[in-house]
């Protein structure tokens, strides 16, 4: 007799909604109240943008804000439709003898599969907020599981899952998608059909007020020199337009450096400046080799103006 034995299903994480390191200024307040409100209207929400715009931390930050329990999955080329799901992971072997009459021998034996329900079975069941982040490194027809989910509310499961066909999601479910760019290595096309039961917030560097804050937030230097830093990165975001995008990410590196080595955000402090250089010039590596030779010439002008200047924007 062959049967599916349901065993141990993934836990979700309970996000603490009290985050202090989080940066709330009114650009970043603005994006949370829209994408509440989306949510609240009973559709996916998808940030997509660059490398380092901070989709992952909003998505985060907005599915503690909800309260429940989180399931998180990250995308993979490798992923199929089993890896959201579920599947059979193993079986179970169970024989019975029965010798009751000395002369009379009877077996009996069992074989059953063990299904496991992954993580978008988990999340649809019990309600909870599934995090997608990166979405589009799965292959799209990994997430073909996803379009009945989120039009009809209904999971299609396998046959060999046992129990029913089809799962109806939880009325609490919710899900946050990220993604970056499609133009990125390793980055699929989603299918127009998923995108459109979705709301996208389309994420563009911060304005300078928030990447001060978030630099200061992040790396507890002193206001003026993450105003120095944010600046000479927006200066040489401005200043090419070729390859050249350094993120508030590089600002936060520059940043827990320069606390770590107590040094400041002037042209003079050698350590400063060697930081600078390592890695701003790991930004522009899409960058060829003809556009590259002056790139830290670019590099420490921009710090040297900044630093007698001030603010170049």
């Amino acid at each position: 007799m062959n049967e599916v034995d349901t065993f141990a299903e993934v836990q979700p994480i309970m996000l603490a909604k009290e985050q202090p390191s989080f940066v709330r200024t009114p650009y970043v307040q603005d994006m949370i109240k829209r994408a509440f409100l989306y949510i609240q209207a009973g559709y996916p929400i998808h940030f997509s943008g660059p490398a380092g715009t901070g989709k992952t931390t909003l998505a985060m930050y907005l599915a503690a804000q909800l309260g429940k329990p989180t399931i998180l999955i990250h995308g993979d080329e490798e992923f199929g439709t089993s890896d959201l799901v579920g599947s059979e992971f193993g079986y179970r072997r169970k024989k019975v003898v029965d010798n009751f009459i000395h002369s009379v021998l009877k077996a009996e034996e069992d074989v059953v599969g063990r299904w496991v329900d992954n993580r978008l079975t988990v999340a649809c069941k019990h309600g909870f907020t599934l995090i997608y982040d990166e979405f589009t490194r799965s292959k799209a027809e990994a997430n073909n599981v996803l379009l009945s989910v989120l039009e009809e509310g209904i999971l299609d499961l396998p046959a060999a899952r046992g129990i029913e066909g089809y799962l109806r999601v939880h009325p609490n479910f919710c899900a946050i998608f990220t993604s970056n760019s499609h133009e990125y290595a390793g980055v699929y096309k989603a299918q127009d059909a998923l995108r459109d039961r979705m709301i996208t917030m389309k994420l563009q560097h911060y304005d300078r007020d928030t990447e001060v804050a978030i630099t200061i937030a992040k790396s507890h230097i002193p206001p003026s020199d993450a105003e120095k830093v944010v600046d000479i990165i927006r200066a040489l975001r401005d200043k090419d337009k070729n390859g050249a995008i350094p993120t508030v990410r590089a600002a936060i590196m520059i940043g827990r450096v320069m606390k770590l080595s107590d040094s400041s955000a002037n042209s003079s402090d050698q350590s400063f400046m060697q930081s600078c250089l390592d890695i701003l010039d790991s930004e522009v590596d899409s960058i060829d080799g003809n556009k590259r030779t002056d790139v830290k010439g670019k590099i420490i002008s921009l710090i040297k103006k900044v630093c007698k200047e001030g603010n170049v924007d």
